[in-house]
């Protein structure tokens, strides 16, 4: 087994199987090198199609779509490097903190622009840096990484941050460029952004045995808690608003108010209410989940139209990973499904015309999404952020595998047996393969590992069983267990 290799999935339909591995062949593409913008050694995760050739000239790195690239490309069999354009952002930090949102790999300079006129993106490092340890178990790159995040940090507070406690930034630092936000001074998933990256901060100080970054960030993130929960949640429309500059919720439904779940936010109550509207046709009920524009809202257009409809892949893993707080495992998993469908429908049409790989999707019908005057748009074969649904989702979801390495477990959440699985997944000088099948005895788990670690299956409703794998192979019968 040559450890380059990628980890192989088993799914029943292969379809699926197909367009995860589609994916890796097709990310090579987008690596550039930092310096001369050359693909053929590449350094840094950018989008790079073939035929736009005005993206080849001027290749940008954001900081949006380098966090999220991170939740899939851990799982490359070090392939590909995660955090290397995370690196490549904190070496371009300001000595006043600042991370700005973008930059021109061609020149290194940050791009700004009058929406955005200081380059503030969505705070998430300390997210994607809590997930990274987790996949690698490497606690000396947080300690390295510490003093970047905490003095960004900093930055954030004294720049953007009001007496009331909540932060005012443009709406645009979210990507969502046409969203109907109009009047929006405290964007909601700014704020809850914040709330993310506090609440890991405190996470990576507890690594760190660091009591002082613990409990600071941990106090942060309870004040903005309470904060967003008094001010942002309606009762009457069960949702997170965002507000304007005085204070006052405006009554624009967004995906934005979404990112409260996965700050761990609401209340059960609360998040029993929101989690409905994911379900509600008349909000975020789509044929496609999910919609970045509630369906009830005038602006909301069936073609998409950018951030009036369209269907994204980062904003669904958000959201998905959100379901996950809240224990709604199968929901997830049923979403993760659906959207995956339609995934696989834009790259091979029923139609027979060429498809491909798209950067936002209709959230009523098959095919990408539209925007009127932008020709451009989508991104085709934007594997950015397209890996997040055939490689993380697909995973972390549909196969229901979740991985922590300094812990040494691995979770294996389902709603009901069938067979797949993954084999020869690289953790840290570690193959392991799990795979379910149906054998003459019953349903069978078949493992194998370079190493100890404990196993634990979640069969939702049914069964939870927590056992020590150990060396070599082994397989366990359900049924027996």
């Amino acid at each position: 087994m040559n450890r380059k290799d990628f980890p192989k999935i088993h799914f029943y339909d292969q379809d699926f199987v197909d367009i995860y591995d589609k994916t890796w062949n097709w990310i090579s593409a987008s690596w550039l090198n930092a310096k001369t913008g050359d693909s053929s050694k590449g350094e840094l995760f950018v989008y790079s199609q073939a035929q736009d050739s005005q993206t080849q000239k001027n290749p940008v790195l954001d900081q949006f779509g380098s966090i999220f690239s991170t939740f899939f490309l851990v799982y490359s069999n070090k392939n590909y490097e995660a955090s290397e354009n995370l690196d490549y952002l904190y070496k371009k930090q300001e000595p006043n903190g600042a991370i700005r949102w973008k930059y021109d790999i061609s020149t290194g300079n940050p791009i700004f622009d009058s929406e955005n006129p200081e380059g503030i993106g969505l705070p998430l490092f300390a997210w994607a840096e809590f997930n990274l340890y987790h996949k690698s178990a490497n606690k000396r790159r947080v300690k390295e990484i510490m003093p970047v995040l905490q003095k960004y940090m900093d930055w954030i507070d004294a720049t953007f941050k009001k007496e009331n406690g909540l932060y005012a930034v443009p709406v645009s630092a979210s990507t969502m460029f046409n969203a109907p936000r109009d009047g929006t001074f405290y964007p909601v998933d700014f704020n809850a952004a914040m709330a993310i990256n506090s609440l890991n901060m405190s996470s990576l100080g507890d690594i760190l045995n660091d009591k002082d970054i613990s409990f600071t960030y941990k106090r942060n993130y309870f004040s903005l808690k309470t904060r967003i929960n008094n001010k942002m949640w309606d009762s009457q429309t069960g949702f997170y608003h965002d507000l304007n500059e005085n204070e006052e919720r405006l009554p624009h439904k967004t995906i934005a108010g979404f990112w409260p779940l996965l700050a761990e936010i609401p209340n059960a109550d609360k998040a029993d209410t929101l989690i409905a509207h994911l379900s509600n046709p008349e909000t975020f009920g789509t044929e496609h989940p999910f919609p970045t524009l509630s369906v009830d809202n005038e602006h909301f257009r069936e073609t998409g139209e950018g951030f009036c409809g369209s269907v994204y892949p980062e904003f669904n893993f958000m959201v998905i990973k959100g379901l996950e707080k809240y224990q709604q495992f199968a929901l997830a998993r049923e979403c993760a499904i659906r959207h995956l469908y339609f995934v696989l429908e834009g790259l091979s049409p029923a139609d027979g015309s060429k498809g491909d790989l798209y950067g936002a999707y209709l959230p009523c019908g098959e095919g990408a999404a539209l925007c009127e005057g932008d020709p451009s748009f989508p991104k085709k074969r934007d594997m950015i952020s397209i890996g997040l649904s055939t490689i993380a989702l697909m995973i972390e979801n549909v196969i229901g595998l979740s991985i922590s390495l300094p812990r040494k477990t691995v979770d294996w959440v389902i709603p009901n047996l069938e067979i797949m699985g993954i084999e020869k997944l690289s953790l840290k000088r570690n193959l392991i393969t799990i795979l379910s099948n149906k054998s003459p005895r019953g349903w069978e788990i078949q493992m194998e590992s370079e190493k100890l670690y404990y196993f634990t299956i979640n069969i939702i409703d049914q069964k939870k069983k927590t056992l020590p794998i150990p060396s070599g192979k082994c397989s366990m019968l359900i049924d027996k267990i």
